[in-house]
Order: structure tokens, then C-alpha cells, then sequence
């Protein structure tokens, strides 16, 4: 019977050096999808701004947003881990708004509790955590403090980039570096149970990896984070963007747009639909 994955599960995947595979969802079917396959965390987020919502940016992207996006993944979910980021402005006034934003998450998307997984019920609840982007210390302290997992996120942070310039590799300089190393030393103290980083150099990325004891999700950080995480529609070749961190494993946009043609010219010419498709 597959387990349901939480925080435990995690910390043991790290322990025993066994990797921990996370992608992107952003409604009922992908999540179905990503959670059958067998991935351990679905991350919904907020990069449904651009990739959904049809943003420019993450900026945007509001709690209801979210929420009504977390929810639909929720119900596609059987045994990932389930983790929803805090868009822009939900936590940065302070650790009590950030909190009662964390809170909804779990209060108002996390009503799943009879699962079944391999024909057998799952008592164990879904797990549903909030990633902050940031050392906000003392909000994922009292988040943390009310019983509600928080996912770091040091290295690029997209709600700030626009302060450096736009998207980077952060950690190059050995002054930039070893602030990251301690704000990755602050949130694991302030209790987080993993910490995403992004576009920090592979050897900065190990570093941290062997320094902190809760695990490392990559993105565009190298091979020696203890997990990694892509964005779906990247990965599945579906958005259009060429990306130096992505691996396209397949490539949807060219199908589906041939396949979107073919419908266009059968219907146009009548050969669809046909007898076989008819009443």
C-alpha cells in the first residue's frame, strides 16, 4: 500500500540519500496525473500567474488565486504532499497575517480525509504546507508554531527580483553566498522542513545540502540538493520557454498544436465528425 508522503517521509528520503521528486499542478487532472506517477511533492505555485492566469509576472497572484487552484489540486491527490505557495503580499505585513494566510490553506483547502490508495483507505490526512519565499523568521516561526509544515525558499526569489536587476544566479560572490548560508541556517532554526533553492551555484547548493538537516529542493541549482522541482508545463514542453534548468521530457506544445490543425482542417473539410462518431 502506497504511503502517504509528510514531512517524516522527507527527512527520511534524506537520510538514506534517496532523491525526492517534486512538480508543479495546478488543477484536478495534472495533479491526478503528477500523483499516480509517483512524485513526492506537488507544489501548486504561485507561477500559475504566468503559466495559467496569463500574467507577466507572479506579482499578481492573489490567496483566492490559490485557493481556488489548491483546492482543485486537493482533490486529484492521493499520496504526494501537497504544497501551497504564499503569493505576493500574503505574509509580508507580518507573522500574524502570514499566519492566518497559512492557516486558510489548510482550513479551507485541506478538507480530504478518505482517500484510498491500492483499494484500501488512507486514514492518514494530506499533507497540506505553505512555502514562503525569504528569511521571514519570525513568520515561519509562528506558522510552524501552529502546527502548519512551512517549505523554505532562499536563492532567487521571483516576488523580488525586480530588485536585482531581474531573474539571476544568486551566490556567485562569496559576500552574497555566505548570506545565503545563514538565512538557510535561520529557517532551518525557525523550523522548516525543506528549503528550495533557486539559481544558486551547484557547488553553494551542496554546501547548504550538507549543512542543513531538513532537505534541499533544486531548481536551476545543480545536482547535489537532496531534491528537485520543475515546473510541469516546462517540463512537459507545453508553455514554450527554453529554459537553461529545464529538461524538456516531452514536447506538448508541438502536439497539441498539430493536433488542435488537424481538428481545424477536418472539421473545416467535413471529415469530422464521422459515422463512427455520430448518433
Amino acid at each position: 500500500m502506497a504511503e502517504r508522503i509528510n514531512t517524516r517521509t522527507l527527512l527520511q528520503m534524506k537520510q538514506r540519500g534517496e532523491k525526492i521528486t517534486c512538480l508543479t499542478a495546478y488543477d484536478f487532472s495534472m495533479a491526478k496525473l503528477i500523483d499516480e506517477a509517483g512524485v513526492d511533492i506537488i507544489l501548486v505555485g504561485d507561477s500559475l500567474g504566468q503559466v495559467v492566469l496569463g500574467y507577466e509576472t507572479t506579482l499578481p497572484v492573489t490567496m483566492d488565486d490559490m485557493l481556488h487552484h489548491v483546492k482543485a489540486v486537493v482533490r486529484g491527490v492521493n499520496r504526494a504532499m501537497v504544497v501551497a505557495d504564499m503569493p505576493f503580499m500574503s505574509f509580508q505585513s507580518g507573522p500574524q497575517q502570514a499566519l492566518e494566510n497559512a492557516a486558510r490553506f489548510v482550513k479551507e483547502a485541506g478538507a480530504v480525509t478518505s482517500k484510498v490508495v491500492a483499494g484500501k483507505p488512507l486514514t492518514e490526512a494530506l499533507t497540506i504546507a505553505v512555502k514562503l519565499e525569504g528569511p521571514v523568521v519570525e513568520a515561519i516561526e509562528r506558522i510552524v508554531g501552529a502546527g502548519i509544515p512551512v517549505m523554505g525558499h532562499l536563492g532567487m526569489q521571483p516576488m523580488s527580483a525586480a530588485l536585482y536587476g531581474g531573474p539571476r544566479v544568486h551566490g556567485r560572490e562569496e559576500a552574497e553566498a555566505e548570506r545565503i548560508l545563514r538565512e538557510a541556517e535561520a529557517v532551518e532554526k525557525a523550523g522548516v522542513f525543506a528549503i528550495v533553492l533557486e539559481k544558486v551555484p551547484a557547488s553553494l547548493a551542496e554546501r547548504i545540502t550538507k549543512m542543513v538537516s531538513v532537505p534541499t529542493i533544486g531548481i536551476g541549482a545543480g545536482p547535489h540538493c537532496d531534491g528537485q522541482v520543475l515546473v510541469s508545463y516546462d517540463m512537459l514542453g507545453l508553455y514554450g520557454l527554453r529554459l537553461k534548468h529545464v529538461k524538456e521530457y516531452a514536447h506538448f506544445f508541438d502536439e497539441a498544436m498539430a493536433a488542435f490543425k488537424a481538428y481545424i482542417e477536418e472539421v473545416k473539410t467535413g471529415k469530422f465528425p464521422g459515422p463512427e462518431h455520430s448518433s
